[in-house]
């Protein structure tokens, strides 16, 4: 195993077994009847894997994805579990594994990333200045800077290779690539999901201003897969800071992102490191997320 000089894992090392894929966070295993998700420490932002790693980030991504698979237990997903000792050929890496790794199902990844937004910043809000759309959907003009939208919008992307950059789609473009019924399926589930979150979130003082899910078939059956809900993968703001013409204050990487905006980089390889005070903030955000949300510490 690799760490770096904070003892964030920067990556896996698990002999005897494939690795089929390192990707910007997780590296995969194939496990010959599952697979093996190990989340690192790694942190990426505008598609680019930073050069050290954020302490603790891939147990808090694995423990709330968990959480959110729990209380979401009518969507279908690709969890079998997160206990890496009941795998021998694992049993070496217990340590470094348990609570950042889950074995799962194979599943045929779909090649879209399912986005859908409640409130318009980042990416949309971008678009939205420039024409009025965000993702082939002709929105109303007057909308400010992190507005809550009138409805959340399912605003699908392509799944970019590393260090290339996701491209925003239509439904239409996802009917293009993958049929009318499993678009439809996507765009309704994505949406029921998110919505399901937003609400129990809002319990919380959380806002969950927008999201990211994969899906993939198994079975015949389309299935949710890889994190869910995520500080990596969603926006999430303390409702009592929110407040519009400005990205509010969140409990995700949008931190990092702030700061890489702050730098005199052109968003390509190789990624910066970031300073010691950044990393330390991240880690405190990220573990900040999963108390809110789940009413636990990280153990």
């Amino acid at each position: 195993m690799l760490y770096d000089s904070n003892q964030a894992l920067i990556q896996s090392e698990i002999k005897d077994v494939k690795l089929l894929n390192r990707g910007k966070v997780r590296d995969i295993y194939d496990l010959g009847d599952s697979l093996l998700f190990i989340a690192t420490d790694r942190i990426s932002a505008f598609d680019v894997v930073m050069a050290n790693g954020i302490p603790l980030k891939g147990k808090v991504l694995t423990q709330i994805s968990l959480f959110w698979f729990e209380l979401m237990n009518w969507m279908p997903n690709h969890l079998i579990t997160a206990d890496v000792s009941t795998r021998p050929e694992l049993l070496p890496y217990v340590k470094d594994l348990q609570g950042r790794a889950m074995i799962v199902k194979k599943a045929q990844p779909l090649p879209v990333e399912c986005i859908v937004r409640g409130y318009l910043v980042g990416s949309g809000w971008k678009d939205y200045l420039k024409d009025g759309i965000v993702s082939g959907i002709n929105l109303p003009s007057g909308y400010k800077q992190a507005e809550k939208l009138d409805q959340p919008l399912f605003t699908p992307s392509t799944k970019a290779e590393m260090g290339m950059h996701d491209e925003a789609i239509s439904l239409g473009g996802v009917e293009k690539l993958l049929g009318k019924d499993i678009a439809d399926q996507l765009s309704s589930l994505s949406l029921k999901i998110y919505k399901t979150a937003a609400d129990y979130a809002e319990t919380k003082g959380i806002i969950l201003a927008d999201t990211k899910f994969e899906f993939g078939i198994h079975e015949d059956k389309v299935i949710l897969i890889d994190e869910v809900l995520t500080p990596d993968s969603s926006r999430f703001w303390p409702a009592a800071q929110y407040k519009t013409g400005c990205n509010p204050p969140s409990l995700d990487k949008q931190f990092v992102r702030d700061y890489l905006e702050t730098l005199d980089w052109n968003k390509t390889a190789p990624g910066p490191e970031l300073p010691h005070d950044i990393v330390a903030k991240t880690t405190e955000k990220y573990l900040e997320a999963y108390k809110v949300l789940t009413g636990k510490n990280l153990v």
